[in-house]
């Protein structure tokens, strides 16, 4: 959901591994994978149609019955959270790809500059639509954010300290939060195709035993919910960057049974907001989809598309995923009385894409630049400053 489609560079397909921290830092260039950037977008508007039109307890927007008022669109929508499962596999392709032979302080830099400025943006804009706008919606004051929780809010990290999300979607960030903590202490010796595979298998296993443990910190840490996904990331880009092998198909294929185990429990979790009985083998078949297209774009499946205008549309992902939910719940509630359900979707979806094409636009393009400038400044001052005298 965060993860930049970085222009894609390797060098060529090979088995040796290197210790160095700096192995393929002049890789060849590859072509960019645009699909990438038009699975991201599909992700988020996988998502937005399960908060628009999958669950129905949200009183304020659709009479609190989308699937009465628009049943083909709430079949849809009541599955289409799995969304976020594309997030994370995407996420953990990419981050790979991003970082090969850098460094943890560039890695810091790139996750920083990708990660707050359109946060920060949706954050103020989230705020001030719902102190001004919520109890249309949910007719009380209790979902108006207080200062604190705002400042709080701005940092990313109030999940941990017990803060509530200004927009309920920004859960998500604390679980790529946590795996980029992770994957940063593995950059501390450098990325390798045997530390990778050592990553994935150590990952793996204390997931796997983390339930059993009843460790909470352990199970913050390795995330036995959703690091089959990452870590099914990771290992299709070694295919993509090296070649397919047993060991990584195994990484995939027991990846995907721990995760098809895990699901029991996060589907009763959206049950509660559809309000209706969700399948296991039709939620399990759009996670295998999911899983098959980033194997795809690994395997060199999708390399014929070549569409400009898909990396417009994954530079859209993030700002439309973050300001989707509760400002677009807003939209609604005001379109709804004038049109009929399906032109309302549609509008409000436009609407919300040209408010994160002036968020990317505006925000990120600018910012970043200049945020990045500084950041990298200021790690080669730690750096120098930190060499022995």
């Amino acid at each position: 959901m965060s993860s930049t489609v970085a222009s894609h560079e390797q060098l060529p397909r090979h088995t040796v591994d290197s210790a160095a921290p700096t192995e393929a830092a002049k890789p060849a260039k590859r072509p960019r994978l645009y699909v990438l950037d038009g699975l991201r977008l599909l992700a988020a508007i996988g998502v937005l149609c399960w908060h628009w039109l999958g669950v129905e307890r949200f009183p304020g927007v659709w009479h609190g019955d989308p699937k009465k008022m628009m049943p083909f669109g709430h079949l849809i929508g009541a599955y289409s959270w799995t969304g976020v499962q594309l997030f994370f596999l995407i996420s953990g392709f990419v981050i790979c790809m991003s970082c090969w032979g850098r460094s943890l302080g560039d890695f810091v830099t790139s996750r920083v500059v990708r990660l707050f400025p359109a946060y920060w943006v949706a954050v103020l804009i989230t705020s001030a639509v719902l102190l001004w706008w919520a109890p249309t919606i949910w007719g009380d004051d209790t979902h108006h954010p207080t200062p604190t929780r705002i400042l709080s809010n701005l940092t990313m990290l109030n999940m941990p300290g017990n803060v509530d999300n200004i927009d309920p979607v920004y859960w998500s960030l604390w679980a790529e939060m946590r795996f980029y903590v992770l994957f940063g202490v593995l950059l501390l010796w450098g990325l390798t195709y045997r530390r990778l595979v050592a990553f994935c298998g150590i990952w793996a296993f204390l997931a796997t035993i983390s339930p059993a443990v009843n460790w909470p910190l352990l199970d913050t840490i390795v995330q036995p919910t959703y690091a089959w996904y990452f870590i099914s990331g990771i290992a299709m880009y070694l295919m993509y960057r090296f070649k397919p092998n047993l060991a990584l198909w195994g990484i995939i294929g027991f990846c995907w049974l721990m995760a098809q185990d895990k699901m029991r429990g996060v589907i009763y979790g959206y049950e509660y907001g559809t309000e209706h009985h969700l399948s296991w083998y039709l939620t399990m078949a759009y996670v295998t989809v999911a899983y098959l297209l980033v194997i795809g774009a690994a395997l060199g499946w999708f390399n014929w598309i070549r569409w400009r205008w898909l990396t417009t549309a994954g530079a859209l992902t993030y700002p439309l995923y973050l300001l989707h939910q509760e400002v677009g719940f807003q939209i609604i509630t005001r379109l709804r009385p004038k049109m009929a359900p399906y032109p309302t979707f549609f509008l409000t979806l436009g609407i919300m894409l040209v408010a994160a094409y002036l968020v990317h636009r505006l925000v990120e393009r600018p910012l970043a630049p200049w945020m990045k400038k500084k950041l990298d400044l200021s790690f080669a001052q730690i750096r120098r400053n930190g060499e022995p005298e």
